[in-house]
Protein backbone atom coordinates (compact mmCIF):
# COMPACT_ATOMS: atom_id res chain seq x y z
CA UNK A 1 0.00 0.00 0.00
CA UNK A 2 0.86 3.44 -0.92
CA UNK A 3 2.72 5.31 2.26
CA UNK A 4 0.54 7.89 4.21
CA UNK A 5 1.27 10.69 6.97
CA UNK A 6 0.73 8.78 10.01
CA UNK A 7 0.32 10.27 13.36
CA UNK A 8 2.99 9.36 16.16
CA UNK A 9 2.54 9.19 19.91
CA UNK A 10 3.66 12.19 20.09
CA UNK A 11 1.00 13.80 18.37
CA UNK A 12 -1.52 12.07 20.36
CA UNK A 13 -0.13 13.09 23.32
CA UNK A 14 -0.20 16.80 21.90
CA UNK A 15 -3.31 15.99 21.04
CA UNK A 16 -4.75 15.32 24.64
CA UNK A 17 -3.23 18.75 25.53
CA UNK A 18 -5.18 20.37 23.25
CA UNK A 19 -8.18 18.28 24.50
CA UNK A 20 -7.91 19.10 28.53
CA UNK A 21 -10.76 20.96 29.29
CA UNK A 22 -12.76 20.41 26.77
CA UNK A 23 -13.83 16.76 26.45
CA UNK A 24 -15.50 14.84 29.63
CA UNK A 25 -13.36 13.13 31.87
CA UNK A 26 -15.35 9.89 31.93
CA UNK A 27 -14.74 6.99 34.43
CA UNK A 28 -14.67 2.88 33.08
CA UNK A 29 -18.28 0.99 34.00
CA UNK A 30 -17.76 -2.10 35.15
CA UNK A 31 -19.87 -5.08 33.62
CA UNK A 32 -20.12 -7.61 35.91
CA UNK A 33 -22.61 -9.71 33.44
CA UNK A 34 -20.02 -9.97 30.17
CA UNK A 35 -17.29 -10.42 32.99
CA UNK A 36 -19.29 -13.50 33.92
CA UNK A 37 -18.94 -14.72 30.40
CA UNK A 38 -15.59 -14.05 29.93
CA UNK A 39 -14.00 -14.79 33.39
CA UNK A 40 -12.50 -11.87 34.27
CA UNK A 41 -12.93 -8.40 34.65
CA UNK A 42 -14.67 -6.25 31.48
CA UNK A 43 -15.02 -2.77 32.08
CA UNK A 44 -17.18 -0.21 29.74
CA UNK A 45 -14.98 3.02 27.89
CA UNK A 46 -18.24 4.96 28.15
CA UNK A 47 -17.91 7.29 25.30
CA UNK A 48 -21.61 7.56 24.61
CA UNK A 49 -21.30 10.02 27.54
CA UNK A 50 -18.90 11.83 25.86
CA UNK A 51 -20.23 15.56 24.92
CA UNK A 52 -21.85 15.70 22.29
CA UNK A 53 -22.44 11.81 22.88
CA UNK A 54 -19.80 9.95 21.21
CA UNK A 55 -16.01 10.00 20.94
CA UNK A 56 -15.79 11.86 17.71
CA UNK A 57 -15.37 15.63 19.40
CA UNK A 58 -11.95 14.43 20.21
CA UNK A 59 -10.82 14.38 16.50
CA UNK A 60 -13.02 17.19 15.30
CA UNK A 61 -11.75 19.36 17.89
CA UNK A 62 -8.21 18.88 17.77
CA UNK A 63 -7.80 19.44 13.94
CA UNK A 64 -9.74 22.41 14.01
CA UNK A 65 -8.76 23.90 16.57
CA UNK A 66 -5.10 23.51 14.51
CA UNK A 67 -6.47 25.77 12.00
CA UNK A 68 -5.28 28.83 10.97
CA UNK A 69 -7.22 31.91 11.54
CA UNK A 70 -7.65 32.43 7.31
CA UNK A 71 -8.93 28.83 7.60
CA UNK A 72 -10.95 29.09 10.39
CA UNK A 73 -12.55 32.63 8.48
CA UNK A 74 -13.66 30.21 5.34
CA UNK A 75 -15.50 27.51 7.42
CA UNK A 76 -15.18 23.74 7.73
CA UNK A 77 -17.43 21.22 6.45
CA UNK A 78 -17.94 17.43 7.13
CA UNK A 79 -20.19 14.78 6.25
CA UNK A 80 -21.94 12.25 8.93
CA UNK A 81 -24.92 10.28 9.71
CA UNK A 82 -24.79 12.14 12.76
CA UNK A 83 -22.05 11.80 15.09
CA UNK A 84 -19.04 13.30 13.77
CA UNK A 85 -21.81 16.22 12.53
CA UNK A 86 -22.02 16.81 15.93
CA UNK A 87 -18.77 16.46 17.08
CA UNK A 88 -17.40 18.84 14.50
CA UNK A 89 -20.30 21.31 15.05
CA UNK A 90 -19.64 21.27 18.94
CA UNK A 91 -15.82 22.17 18.48
CA UNK A 92 -16.64 24.38 15.73
CA UNK A 93 -19.16 26.21 18.29
CA UNK A 94 -16.48 26.47 20.74
CA UNK A 95 -13.73 27.84 19.05
CA UNK A 96 -15.80 30.16 17.03
CA UNK A 97 -15.56 28.42 13.35
CA UNK A 98 -19.08 28.52 11.40
CA UNK A 99 -19.24 24.64 10.16
CA UNK A 100 -21.93 23.44 7.20
CA UNK A 101 -22.54 19.37 7.65
CA UNK A 102 -24.04 17.25 4.88
CA UNK A 103 -25.67 14.34 5.83
CA UNK A 104 -27.18 10.76 4.33
CA UNK A 105 -30.83 11.75 3.92
CA UNK A 106 -31.63 8.83 6.02
CA UNK A 107 -29.94 10.74 9.29
CA UNK A 108 -31.98 10.36 12.06
CA UNK A 109 -33.73 13.05 13.77
CA UNK A 110 -32.45 13.75 16.92
CA UNK A 111 -29.12 13.85 15.15
CA UNK A 112 -30.33 16.08 12.73
CA UNK A 113 -31.74 18.29 15.45
CA UNK A 114 -28.73 18.18 18.03
CA UNK A 115 -26.13 19.12 14.87
CA UNK A 116 -28.27 21.78 14.19
CA UNK A 117 -28.87 22.74 17.89
CA UNK A 118 -25.09 23.19 18.80
CA UNK A 119 -24.87 26.02 15.28
CA UNK A 120 -24.01 24.08 12.05
CA UNK A 121 -25.84 24.33 9.02
CA UNK A 122 -27.43 21.05 7.85
CA UNK A 123 -28.02 19.62 4.01
CA UNK A 124 -28.66 16.00 2.88
CA UNK A 125 -27.25 14.65 0.32
CA UNK A 126 -27.50 10.99 -0.85
CA UNK A 127 -28.44 7.80 0.62
CA UNK A 128 -25.03 7.32 2.26
CA UNK A 129 -22.29 8.51 4.75
CA UNK A 130 -20.15 8.53 0.98
CA UNK A 131 -22.69 10.29 -0.83
CA UNK A 132 -22.37 13.22 1.79
CA UNK A 133 -18.73 12.81 1.62
CA UNK A 134 -19.03 13.45 -1.73
CA UNK A 135 -21.01 16.32 -1.29
CA UNK A 136 -18.84 17.95 1.39
CA UNK A 137 -15.73 17.75 -0.66
CA UNK A 138 -17.20 19.58 -3.29
CA UNK A 139 -18.49 22.33 -1.22
CA UNK A 140 -14.92 22.41 0.36
CA UNK A 141 -13.40 22.63 -3.53
CA UNK A 142 -15.99 25.63 -4.31
CA UNK A 143 -16.11 27.39 -1.19
CA UNK A 144 -12.68 27.00 0.58
CA UNK A 145 -14.35 25.78 3.56
CA UNK A 146 -11.98 23.19 5.63
CA UNK A 147 -12.83 19.37 5.04
CA UNK A 148 -12.90 17.47 8.47
CA UNK A 149 -13.14 14.46 7.23
CA UNK A 150 -14.71 11.76 9.95
CA UNK A 151 -12.01 9.29 9.55
CA UNK A 152 -9.65 9.87 7.06
CA UNK A 153 -6.74 12.59 8.51
CA UNK A 154 -3.76 12.67 10.41
CA UNK A 155 -5.15 15.02 12.67
CA UNK A 156 -8.41 13.27 13.53
CA UNK A 157 -6.76 9.87 14.27
CA UNK A 158 -4.51 11.84 16.49
CA UNK A 159 -7.32 13.10 18.70
CA UNK A 160 -9.06 9.79 18.29
CA UNK A 161 -6.13 7.99 19.66
CA UNK A 162 -6.28 9.63 23.18
CA UNK A 163 -9.07 7.38 24.36
CA UNK A 164 -6.68 5.00 23.84
CA UNK A 165 -3.84 6.91 26.57
CA UNK A 166 -7.01 7.10 28.37
CA UNK A 167 -7.64 3.41 28.63
CA UNK A 168 -4.11 2.93 29.32
CA UNK A 169 -4.29 4.95 32.36
CA UNK A 170 -7.36 3.87 33.61
CA UNK A 171 -7.33 0.31 33.17
CA UNK A 172 -3.38 -0.28 33.22
CA UNK A 173 -3.97 -4.66 33.82
CA UNK A 174 -6.09 -4.26 30.34
CA UNK A 175 -5.26 -7.33 28.11
CA UNK A 176 -7.32 -6.41 25.26
CA UNK A 177 -8.91 -3.03 23.74
CA UNK A 178 -12.40 -4.07 21.65
CA UNK A 179 -13.33 -1.19 19.45
CA UNK A 180 -17.10 -0.28 17.24
CA UNK A 181 -15.27 0.35 13.56
CA UNK A 182 -16.44 2.27 10.82
CA UNK A 183 -13.72 4.08 8.50
CA UNK A 184 -11.22 3.04 11.02
CA UNK A 185 -10.56 6.55 12.78
CA UNK A 186 -10.72 5.24 16.22
CA UNK A 187 -9.65 2.16 16.12
CA UNK A 188 -6.79 3.05 14.46
CA UNK A 189 -6.03 6.38 17.16
CA UNK A 190 -6.71 3.74 19.72
CA UNK A 191 -4.13 0.75 18.47
CA UNK A 192 -1.20 3.43 17.62
CA UNK A 193 -1.39 4.91 21.51
CA UNK A 194 -1.83 1.92 23.22
CA UNK A 195 0.68 -0.49 20.84
CA UNK A 196 3.01 2.62 21.20
CA UNK A 197 3.17 2.08 24.82
CA UNK A 198 2.37 -1.55 25.43
CA UNK A 199 2.40 -3.80 22.54
CA UNK A 200 1.27 -6.74 24.36
CA UNK A 201 -2.03 -5.52 24.62
CA UNK A 202 -4.41 -7.47 21.69
CA UNK A 203 -6.80 -4.82 20.34
CA UNK A 204 -9.91 -5.32 18.34
CA UNK A 205 -11.94 -3.71 15.93
CA UNK A 206 -15.73 -4.98 15.43
CA UNK A 207 -18.03 -4.47 12.65
CA UNK A 208 -21.57 -4.93 11.13
CA UNK A 209 -20.80 -7.85 9.28
CA UNK A 210 -23.45 -6.46 6.40
CA UNK A 211 -21.42 -3.36 6.80
CA UNK A 212 -17.83 -4.53 6.90
CA UNK A 213 -15.05 -3.04 4.95
CA UNK A 214 -12.07 -4.28 6.65
CA UNK A 215 -11.76 -7.32 6.26
CA UNK A 216 -11.35 -8.03 2.51
CA UNK A 217 -9.16 -4.88 2.41
CA UNK A 218 -7.21 -6.21 4.99
CA UNK A 219 -6.77 -9.22 2.82
CA UNK A 220 -6.37 -7.13 -0.47
CA UNK A 221 -3.54 -5.27 1.72
CA UNK A 222 -5.46 -2.03 -0.06
CA UNK A 223 -9.05 -0.06 1.04
CA UNK A 224 -11.51 -1.76 -1.26
CA UNK A 225 -15.02 -0.20 -1.51
CA UNK A 226 -17.93 -2.64 -0.29
CA UNK A 227 -20.95 -2.23 -3.19
CA UNK A 228 -23.52 -2.71 -0.87
CA UNK A 229 -24.48 -2.17 2.86
CA UNK A 230 -27.55 -2.92 5.18
CA UNK A 231 -27.36 -2.28 8.52
CA UNK A 232 -28.71 -0.77 11.48
CA UNK A 233 -25.43 0.55 12.78
CA UNK A 234 -25.42 4.04 10.67
CA UNK A 235 -22.63 5.09 12.88
CA UNK A 236 -20.28 2.45 11.36
CA UNK A 237 -21.54 1.61 7.91
CA UNK A 238 -18.34 3.10 5.94
CA UNK A 239 -18.11 1.68 2.19
CA UNK A 240 -14.37 1.91 2.26
CA UNK A 241 -11.43 2.61 5.00
CA UNK A 242 -9.07 5.78 4.84
CA UNK A 243 -6.33 5.66 3.83
CA UNK A 244 -4.59 6.99 6.70
CA UNK A 245 -6.36 5.10 9.80
CA UNK A 246 -5.87 1.71 7.10
CA UNK A 247 -2.19 1.95 7.37
CA UNK A 248 -2.16 1.76 11.19
CA UNK A 249 -4.81 -0.46 11.11
CA UNK A 250 -2.76 -3.17 9.15
CA UNK A 251 -0.03 -3.01 11.32
CA UNK A 252 -0.89 -2.50 14.85
CA UNK A 253 -4.74 -4.30 15.11
CA UNK A 254 -4.22 -7.77 16.05
CA UNK A 255 -7.69 -8.92 14.62
CA UNK A 256 -10.80 -7.48 12.49
CA UNK A 257 -14.25 -9.63 13.83
CA UNK A 258 -17.87 -9.43 12.80
CA UNK A 259 -21.37 -8.61 14.17
CA UNK A 260 -24.70 -9.72 12.86
CA UNK A 261 -27.95 -7.22 13.18
CA UNK A 262 -29.26 -9.33 16.06
CA UNK A 263 -26.04 -9.64 18.12
CA UNK A 264 -25.67 -5.74 18.21
CA UNK A 265 -29.45 -5.34 18.83
CA UNK A 266 -29.24 -8.09 22.11
CA UNK A 267 -26.32 -5.92 23.02
CA UNK A 268 -27.88 -2.38 22.35
CA UNK A 269 -30.58 -4.20 24.96
CA UNK A 270 -28.17 -5.77 27.55
CA UNK A 271 -26.24 -2.08 27.89
CA UNK A 272 -30.10 -0.49 28.52
CA UNK A 273 -30.55 -3.50 31.10
CA UNK A 274 -27.83 -4.07 32.47
CA UNK A 275 -25.55 -1.55 32.39
CA UNK A 276 -28.15 1.64 32.53
CA UNK A 277 -26.26 3.06 29.23
CA UNK A 278 -28.11 4.48 26.38
CA UNK A 279 -25.98 3.16 23.54
CA UNK A 280 -26.69 3.57 19.48
CA UNK A 281 -26.49 0.42 17.31
CA UNK A 282 -22.78 1.15 16.48
CA UNK A 283 -21.65 2.04 19.67
CA UNK A 284 -23.01 -1.10 21.00
CA UNK A 285 -20.76 -3.22 18.74
CA UNK A 286 -17.67 -3.95 20.25
CA UNK A 287 -20.11 -5.37 23.30
CA UNK A 288 -21.92 -7.63 20.79
CA UNK A 289 -18.59 -9.28 19.90
CA UNK A 290 -18.06 -10.06 23.74
CA UNK A 291 -21.12 -11.41 24.45
CA UNK A 292 -21.56 -13.00 20.78
CA UNK A 293 -18.19 -14.88 21.81
CA UNK A 294 -16.77 -14.40 25.31
CA UNK A 295 -14.02 -17.28 24.97
CA UNK A 296 -12.45 -15.08 22.05
CA UNK A 297 -11.71 -12.25 24.43
CA UNK A 298 -8.98 -12.49 27.12
CA UNK A 299 -9.59 -10.43 30.54
CA UNK A 300 -9.38 -7.90 31.82
CA UNK A 301 -11.15 -6.70 28.81
CA UNK A 302 -11.85 -2.76 28.09
CA UNK A 303 -15.20 -2.56 25.51
CA UNK A 304 -15.29 0.70 23.94
CA UNK A 305 -18.97 2.25 24.01
CA UNK A 306 -18.44 4.20 21.28
CA UNK A 307 -21.77 6.33 20.76
CA UNK A 308 -24.79 6.93 22.33
CA UNK A 309 -27.32 9.12 19.42
CA UNK A 310 -29.64 6.71 18.83
CA UNK A 311 -33.33 7.85 17.27
CA UNK A 312 -36.07 6.91 20.15
CA UNK A 313 -38.34 5.04 17.00
CA UNK A 314 -35.71 3.24 16.19
CA UNK A 315 -34.62 2.18 20.00
CA UNK A 316 -38.33 0.90 20.00
CA UNK A 317 -37.85 -1.52 17.10
CA UNK A 318 -34.05 -2.51 17.95
CA UNK A 319 -35.30 -3.02 21.72
CA UNK A 320 -37.75 -5.81 20.28
CA UNK A 321 -35.80 -7.09 18.14
CA UNK A 322 -32.84 -7.39 20.46
CA UNK A 323 -35.59 -8.90 22.89
CA UNK A 324 -36.82 -12.05 20.10
CA UNK A 325 -32.31 -12.37 19.13
CA UNK A 326 -32.02 -12.94 23.47
CA UNK A 327 -35.30 -15.82 23.10
CA UNK A 328 -37.56 -13.07 25.10
CA UNK A 329 -39.90 -12.47 22.16
CA UNK A 330 -41.67 -14.22 20.05
CA UNK A 331 -44.54 -13.61 17.53
CA UNK A 332 -46.03 -16.82 16.12
CA UNK A 333 -48.28 -17.05 13.32
CA UNK A 334 -50.69 -19.91 13.28
CA UNK A 335 -53.99 -21.32 10.77
CA UNK A 336 -56.56 -22.36 12.80
CA UNK A 337 -60.36 -22.63 11.53
CA UNK A 338 -62.84 -19.14 11.76
CA UNK A 339 -65.33 -20.07 14.57
CA UNK A 340 -66.31 -19.34 18.05
CA UNK A 341 -64.07 -20.34 20.69
CA UNK A 342 -60.79 -20.50 18.22
CA UNK A 343 -58.82 -17.64 19.89
CA UNK A 344 -60.15 -18.61 23.01
CA UNK A 345 -58.38 -22.09 23.05
CA UNK A 346 -54.89 -21.03 21.29
CA UNK A 347 -54.87 -18.59 24.23
CA UNK A 348 -55.88 -20.83 26.78
CA UNK A 349 -52.51 -22.88 25.27
CA UNK A 350 -50.28 -19.68 25.57
CA UNK A 351 -51.47 -19.15 28.87
CA UNK A 352 -50.72 -22.31 30.14
CA UNK A 353 -46.67 -21.72 29.28
CA UNK A 354 -46.97 -18.76 31.47
CA UNK A 355 -45.92 -16.41 28.47
CA UNK A 356 -47.64 -12.75 28.46
CA UNK A 357 -49.39 -11.59 25.13
CA UNK A 358 -48.29 -8.16 23.78
CA UNK A 359 -50.59 -8.41 20.55
CA UNK A 360 -52.82 -10.24 18.26
CA UNK A 361 -53.91 -10.08 14.82
CA UNK A 362 -56.46 -11.50 12.15
CA UNK A 363 -55.67 -12.34 8.54
CA UNK A 364 -58.56 -14.16 6.85
CA UNK A 365 -57.77 -12.65 3.26
CA UNK A 366 -54.67 -14.55 2.55
CA UNK A 367 -55.24 -16.16 -0.79
CA UNK A 368 -53.93 -19.50 0.70
CA UNK A 369 -56.71 -19.45 3.09
CA UNK A 370 -59.90 -21.63 2.85
CA UNK A 371 -62.58 -19.84 3.38
CA UNK A 372 -63.21 -21.54 6.73
CA UNK A 373 -59.73 -20.73 8.10
CA UNK A 374 -57.82 -17.90 9.27
CA UNK A 375 -54.51 -17.05 10.85
CA UNK A 376 -53.49 -15.45 13.86
CA UNK A 377 -50.61 -13.75 14.11
CA UNK A 378 -49.55 -13.41 18.48
CA UNK A 379 -46.93 -11.57 19.58
CA UNK A 380 -45.67 -12.77 23.09
CA UNK A 381 -43.06 -12.03 25.86
CA UNK A 382 -40.80 -15.23 27.66
CA UNK A 383 -38.29 -14.89 30.27
CA UNK A 384 -36.31 -16.48 28.17
CA UNK A 385 -35.47 -19.26 25.42
CA UNK A 386 -36.42 -22.04 27.86
CA UNK A 387 -40.03 -20.57 28.38
CA UNK A 388 -40.03 -19.95 24.27
CA UNK A 389 -39.45 -23.62 23.65
CA UNK A 390 -41.80 -24.69 25.94
CA UNK A 391 -44.67 -22.13 24.17
CA UNK A 392 -44.10 -23.57 20.96
CA UNK A 393 -43.92 -27.31 22.68
CA UNK A 394 -47.29 -26.87 23.54
CA UNK A 395 -48.34 -25.20 20.41
CA UNK A 396 -47.17 -28.31 18.35
CA UNK A 397 -48.89 -31.06 21.09
CA UNK A 398 -52.10 -28.93 20.86
CA UNK A 399 -52.17 -29.71 16.88
CA UNK A 400 -51.52 -26.34 15.78
CA UNK A 401 -49.59 -25.49 12.49
CA UNK A 402 -47.37 -23.25 13.07
CA UNK A 403 -46.44 -21.09 9.85
CA UNK A 404 -43.97 -18.48 10.99
CA UNK A 405 -42.01 -17.95 13.95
Amino acid sequence: MTDVMRPTLADVEQAAVRLEGVIRDLPLAGARWLADLVGGPVMLVTENLQRAGSFKIRGAYNQISQLSESERALGVVAASAGNHAQGVAVAGQLLGVKVTVFMPDGATLPKVEATKGYGADVYFAGPTIDTALEAAQEFSGRTGAVLIHPFDHFDVVAGQGTLGLEIIAKMPDVKTVVVCTGGGGLLAGVALAIKSTRPDIRVVGVQAEQGAAYPASLKAGTPIALTTMNTMADGIAVGRPGAVPFAIVADLVDDIVTVSESEIARAVLMLLERAKLLVEPAGAAATAAVLAQPADFEPPIAVVVSGGNVDSLLLMRIIRFGMAAAGRFLTVRVRVLDRPGSLAQLLETVRKSNANVVEIEHNRFDPGLSVDEVDIVVQVETRGPEQRGELLGKLIEAGYEILDQ
